[in-house]
């Protein structure tokens, strides 16, 4: 079950949001409960018990640590909880991976087994480290109830697809929340506007950019230049309006019942160096490997040679962390590369604007990396996007294509800045001035929500439809 089902929508999140509001306040965290183990088992009843398992171990651990006033006990603890963990998502993530990649040197095992990859299991992982090394740092208190640290990791806000949520981010509100009008008003409308990016923007941009790089197939290898460059521009789009209506609707469906999670994107794309990209996406993830990663390596505080090795590290496990696949190492090494060529040699040295179209170009070129598992596909985006393809520059299919999808190319590059943002806040003071115009603006605020769903369910319920497709030349 996704966010973006109408399944979800329609008998899920309406039966629960419904039972949850009705039953008395000290019953909603079992409600909350029950709700998200049975979508977590949606997937996989099985994996259910993995999670639980995993919650278990690390409940016990952090309460080891705890109640031990020994310090070689609670190293053991924390060791316990890392080989635990890591080891758990090392077998179903990496295993058929590193005995490909073992069989392809070495031509052993001749049978490798097809492990089924548990849903969030990177996710929940994290999430259950970082409390675990929190509590282990005296940053948190141990959770004394299982049930209660079961309901942080298994919460179905964001146990598939993010934010990595930290446990002292929401242990207060475990115990005590009271949402408000305002926090049920925000939370529909961040799920609304979550919703609608998913359904319209970042669907249409899949359909088009699977259209112009169909993977796995030979259409990657007959494109022309134009459609490599038109291709990647509408998958750059659809990843980070995928990925950020995700978390724009869990931290809507958190709103709605008290939780309060930190933002996980701050528009990546208007950042002016690779740093700042990273600064600015998937916020959660860049902050779980810079304070349980490369800070406990030292960081930037030590000699420069040391500061390479703890990049590499971090970078080398970010894109591990992506997929159990090369391209996603190659990828994060790829970004590793450029960081260190800002640290030691760009510094601040290039203009403003420069370092806009540069920090774009990389990441684009990036997405090329992460994009493509298949070597041989990569390589051809790669040269086709220089033009070295062999295949013309352009095509009537390409123009075609295009000229269909002017205002969804056009909206979407809107939508990844903060322009909308800044019109609301100006359209806002501007109604503050005015007794009349404040209704407006308060009328146009009540109906966006419902106005959004709307167009996002006929969305959903068109598959493929593009609205933008009738506005074309």
């Amino acid at each position: 079950m996704v966010f973006s089902s109408l399944v979800f929508l329609f008998v899920f999140l309406a039966a629960h949001l419904a039972i949850y509001h009705l039953v008395d306040p000290k019953y909603r965290n079992l409600v909350l409960l029950v709700s998200s183990l049975f979508f977590y088992s949606w997937g996989g009843p099985r994996y259910l018990v993995l999670l639980m398992g995993e919650t278990l171990a690390s409940w016990l651990f952090a309460l080891g640590i705890e109640r031990s006033e020994d310090s070689l006990r609670k190293r053991l603890c924390i060791v316990g909880e890392l080989v635990v963990l890591l080891g758990l998502l090392a077998y179903f993530k990496y295993a058929g991976f590193l005995l490909g990649n073992f069989q392809a040197i070495f031509g052993v095992p001749e049978f490798i087994p097809e492990i089924v990859l548990p849903i969030g299991i990177s996710f929940y992982t994290f999430q259950l480290i970082s409390y675990v090394v929190d509590v282990y740092r005296d940053k948190v208190s141990a959770q004394p109830n299982y049930w209660k640290l079961l309901l942080y990791s298994s919460l179905f806000h964001q146990c598939i697809a993010g934010p990595i949520v930290r446990y002292e981010t929401v242990q207060n509100e475990i115990d005590e929340r009271h949402p408000t009008r305002n926090d049920i008003y925000y939370g529909v409308r961040r799920f609304s506007v979550g919703l609608a990016k998913k359904a319209i923007l970042a669907n249409s941009c899949a359909a088009v950019a699977d259209t112009l790089l169909p993977v796995g197939t030979g259409g990657v290898f007959t494109q022309v230049t134009t459609g490599y460059w038109l291709g990647m521009a509408f998958y750059m789009l659809q990843i980070y309006l995928d990925f950020s209506a995700y978390s724009d609707m869990a931290i809507g469906m958190g709103r709605m019942v008290g939780f309060h999670y930190l933002e996980n994107f701050n528009y990546p794309y208007m950042a002016h160096s690779v740093q700042e990209f990273w600064r600015r996406w998937h916020m959660s993830l860049s902050s779980f490997f810079r304070d349980y990663v490369y800070i406990p390596l030292g960081g930037s505080r030590v000699e420069p040679i040391l500061i390479v090795r703890n990049l590499f590290i971090t970078w080398f496990l970010t894109g591990m962390w992506h997929g159990a696949s090369w391209n996603y190492i190659c990828w994060g090494l790829y970004f590793f590369a450029f960081l260190m060529l800002e640290r030691f040699v760009i510094r601040d040295r290039m203009p403003h604007a420069l370092g806009h179209v540069y920090a774009i170009v990389v990441v684009y070129i990036g997405w090329i990396l992460f994009h493509f598992e298949n070597f041989a596909e990569m390589g051809q985006v790669l040269v086709g996007v220089i033009g070295l393809a062999g295949n013309g520059f352009t095509s009537l299919e390409v123009h075609t294509l295009f000229l269909q999808n002017i205002f969804l190319l056009v909206f979407c590059i809107v939508a990844c800045t903060n322009l909308g943002k800044r019109i609301h806040r100006a359209s806002f003071h501007a109604a503050k001035q005015n007794d009349l115009m404040l209704k407006v603006f308060s009328a146009s605020e009540a109906i966006t929500p419902p106005l959004l769903l709307l167009l996002a369910v006929v969305a959903l319920a068109g598959a493929s439809y593009n609205p933008f497709i009738y506005f074309q030349f």
